[in-house]
C-alpha cells in the first residue's frame, strides 16, 4: 500500500452527544484496524524501554455532517467508482444493540433506506476520499 497517496477521513454527525461522537469513532477505528491492518506502525519504544502499541502511520481527520449528508455519501460508496474504497459506516441500529448477535439479526432484517447513520470512515486513494469529502469542515 501506497501511503503517500492513500487518505482516511471519519464523517461524523455532529448533532450527537460528544460521548455518542467518541463512540461512532472509537468503534469505526477498530473495524478499520482489522480491514486495515498493513496501516498500523510496529510497536515503538519510549527511552526508558517501555513499549507503546503501534498506531496508524497517517492521521485521521474527523470532519463534521449531518445525517441527510452521512446517507448521501453512504449512498455514493456504493457506486462502482469507489468499489475499492474501504468505508466502515455506524448507524443507529448498530449504536442502539447490546450484543453482537442482536446487531447481526437486526441489521438482516433492516433495509438501507431504514439505517440512519451515525458516522462513516472511508479509506482509500486520496483523490476518491478528497472527491467524496474534500470540501468538508473539521468536526472540532
Amino acid at each position: 500500500m501506497d501511503l503517500q497517496n492513500e487518505k482516511c477521513v471519519m464523517v461524523i454527525d455532529e448533532s450527537l452527544p460528544l460521548g455518542m461522537i467518541a463512540n461512532a469513532a472509537a468503534i469505526m477505528g477498530i473495524t478499520l484496524g482489522k480491514q486495515m491492518p498493513e496501516v498500523v506502525g510496529t510497536d515503538v519504544y519510549d527511552s526508558t524501554g517501555k513499549e507503546h502499541l503501534g498506531i496508524i502511520e497517517f492521521p485521521v481527520p474527523i470532519l463534521k455532517g449531518d445525517g441527510e449528508l452521512l446517507k448521501t455519501i453512504r449512498e455514493r460508496l456504493y457506486e462502482p467508482e469507489f468499489a475499492d474504497v474501504t468505508a466502515v459506516d455506524f448507524s443507529d441500529l448498530a449504536q442502539g444493540c447490546k450484543t453482537y448477535g442482536e446487531f447481526a439479526e437486526k441489521m438482516g432484517n433492516a433495509s438501507e433506506e431504514e439505517l440512519n447513520y451515525l458516522g462513516i470512515a472511508i479509506c482509500g486513494a486520496k483523490k476518491k476520499v478528497n472527491k467524496l469529502t474534500g470540501s468538508m469542515a473539521l468536526l472540532r
